[in-house]
């Protein structure tokens, strides 16, 4: 691999090729730490209404881009969106998260109707266009979904949970009636992807936020194989598109993602170690992660070793510096451009 000088550093990351220093971007960065972003989450009046407002949405998404030197961003929606979608009814209770009218073992599923998905997520889409019409030059354009797994846990539990019950209960019992349900949400989530893309997105991430629920052994089957067919299913419509999978909690199983899965890059939760990644990911594809966003939140020394661990572990290679997950709400935006300055400055001397 070969240092590429290509106008957007962190696409040309996520294609495989090593950056004179490592592109950066944060997930969760529009979010609550930000003061104007506080202020347009109150002026649109509910979350969802903020995510259904091309005007708003796409604001929400520049927001960090003014304040900080970023590589990326990414279009300000939600993972749930696809659900509701799917039929399945969505809202948020205020400072308790999602709740989904869920849907029960044994009961009717929902079908995917691509037409009705992309006129119910239409104004999705006119976001996407203004972000990458508007966009600071160098920067990547990112869409994203989450995985089948995620939102099925979603669906079937009425929102968050604890323990997975309902969902891992469904696949243990009948694991032929939840293929189903998995299907149907991977149709939907690349039909989704696809549309981001043709909107303007340059590159797009999976998150598969409860990977890390499930035993090995189910693993596969839940979660990799369905993400190996949304890949496949994106790359036929946009080959050139990289595509980043991001299986949180999968611990050593994330090899397993980065082989087998055809994504371009694996974002790796702060519990996997960076050493190792090196070693056991970046063989197979970019690596993009993983500093813990409590040390964000701590700043200072604390986050100058933490950052600078990751960067000498993997900033060598294909890499891309994010978070092992997003950012937290009482992170002092200056302890983000601090991060930044950190990235930018780091040395280049010493890569092999």
């Amino acid at each position: 691999m070969t240092v590429d000088t290509y106008r957007k550093p962190l696409l040309s990351a996520l294609r495989g090729e090593v950056q004179q220093r490592p592109p950066l971007w944060l997930m969760r960065q529009a979010g609550r730490y930000l003061p104007e972003y506080r202020a347009l989450r109150a002026k649109a009046g509910s979350f969802l209404d903020l995510c259904y407002d091309p005007v708003l949405a796409v604001e929400a998404t520049l927001q960090p881009l003014r304040r900080f030197p970023l590589d990326g961003l990414i279009l300000f929606s939600d993972i749930l969106v696809v659900a509701e979608a799917l039929g399945v009814k969505l809202w948020f209770e205020e400072g308790e998260g999602p709740r989904l009218k869920a849907i029960a073992e044994g009961g009717s599923l929902p079908e995917f109707d691509a037409e009705r998905q992309r006129r119910h997520l239409a104004p999705v889409y006119e976001a996407m266009e203004r972000v990458g019409a508007t966009a600071p030059a160098g920067a990547t354009v990112l869409g994203f979904a989450g995985a089948p797994w995620t939102l099925a846990t979603y669906m079937v539990g009425g929102g968050r949970s604890r323990d997975f019950a309902a969902t891992k209960g469904w696949a243990y019992r009948d694991p032929n009636s939840f293929s189903r349900l998995i299907e149907t949400i991977r149709q939907a989530v690349a039909a989704h992807l696809i549309a981001q893309l043709d909107a303007g997105a340059d590159a797009v991430q999976v998150f598969d936020s409860w990977a890390g629920a499930l035993p090995e052994s189910e693993l596969t089957r839940w979660c990799v194989e369905p993400l190996k067919m949304i890949v496949a299913d994106v790359k036929s419509v946009h080959p050139a598109a990289p595509i980043i999978g991001y299986p949180r909690g999968a611990g050593v199983a994330c090899e397993r993602f980065a082989a087998e899965t055809g994504v371009d890059a694996i974002s790796i939760d702060s519990t996997v170690p960076p050493v190792w990644a090196a070693a056991r990911l970046q063989p197979h594809c970019t690596v993009q992660g993983n500093l813990d966003p409590v040390a964000l939140l701590a700043g200072g020394d604390a986050l100058r070793q933490a950052a600078s661990r990751i960067l000498d572990a993997l900033g060598q290679g294909p890499f891309v510096f994010n978070l092992g997950e997003g950012v937290l709400p009482q992170t002092p935006p200056e302890h983000v451009a601090e991060l930044c300055d950190l990235v930018r400055s780091w040395p280049d001397g010493n890569r092999r």
